[in-house]
């Protein structure tokens, strides 16, 4: 046999062998708001952050493949950083995220090395997205992450990104790794339990917690956005229903809950969360 026919036999059983352990796991990619891993001051909230390194892990051990989409890079240089002087929103967002994005990737580092989960950083840009070699590079490389049990780490390359070149935030981002990555599930964390009928601090408010695809929810949207981040539910909503067209379910939930990542898991019919089914 010559080595030109041996190489193309181990080609094939390598690709079926990846194929049929991607169908034994559920692949969900996970955002983490701002909201959620911002304290009152601004600056990172790290026992939060340790909590959900604690799900994911656990999520992982049952047989979950994940990625991780995390806010926190502005926030974490925002606890690092004192400037005495004024900056624009540009500069702000540059220089805070250039010091920060070190720090928040250390920290999950540490965190994560505790499960012996070994992470990889994961910068992009929304030009990354556009159909072309860069787009089939950053799909390459986040598929070799999984292929060798590396969780990968998302982030937008708030250092280089301009505003008209910008994600939209990382509800956007979420949901472009989703598709690209072929996920079952898209969970967006924020600090609300799901989209409501009216506020959420109403009383006569009720959670939608199931969305048909081609539902519209507009009437119960606000465009406001988010105290820390450049999103909001309007950004969850629009994103939600993108990606529940692609076939790939959405829930929104509140990371602010105590093992809300497990119960969507253990006790989904008891846990509140907003989700969008997907489109067969």
């Amino acid at each position: 046999m010559n080595l030109q026919i041996i190489f193309r036999t181990f080609a094939a059983v390598n690709v079926f062998y990846w194929r049929k352990k991607r169908i034994m796991k559920k692949r969900i990619v996970i955002k983490v708001g701002s909201n959620v891993l911002t304290r009152a001051d601004g600056k990172l909230d790290v026992t939060r952050m340790s909590a959900l390194v604690d799900q994911i892990a656990w999520l992982r051990a049952h047989g979950y493949e994940i990625i991780l989409v995390s806010s926190g890079a502005m926030a974490s240089g925002r606890g690092e950083l004192k400037v005495t002087h004024d900056l624009d929103s540009v500069e702000q967002r540059q220089l805070y995220s250039a010091v920060g994005q070190g720090k928040l990737i250390g920290l999950y580092y540490d965190l994560f090395r505790e499960f012996n989960i070994h992470i990889g950083q994961v910068l992009t840009m929304k030009e990354n997205f556009q159909p072309g070699e860069q787009y089939e590079n950053q799909r390459a490389c986040m598929t070799v992450m999984l292929e060798n049990d590396v969780l990968p780490i998302v982030n937008e390359n708030d250092t280089v990104s301009v505003t008209e070149l910008m994600f939209t935030d990382n509800d956007e981002l979420s949901g472009l790794i989703a598709q690209m990555m072929e996920a079952d599930t898209l969970v967006l964390l924020s600090n609300i339990d799901g989209i409501y009928t009216g506020h959420p601090d109403d009383p006569s408010s009720e959670i939608i917690r199931s969305v048909a695809p081609g539902k519209d929810l507009s009437q119960y949207i606000k465009a406001e956005k988010s105290a820390f981040g450049r999103g909001g539910m309007h950004s969850k909503y629009t994103t939600a229903s993108k990606v529940q067209s692609q076939g790939i379910r959405v829930i929104i939930a509140n990371g602010e809950r105590e093992n809300i990542l497990i119960d969507l898991i253990e006790h989904k019919d008891y846990t509140p969360h907003t989700e969008f089914i997907p489109c067969n």
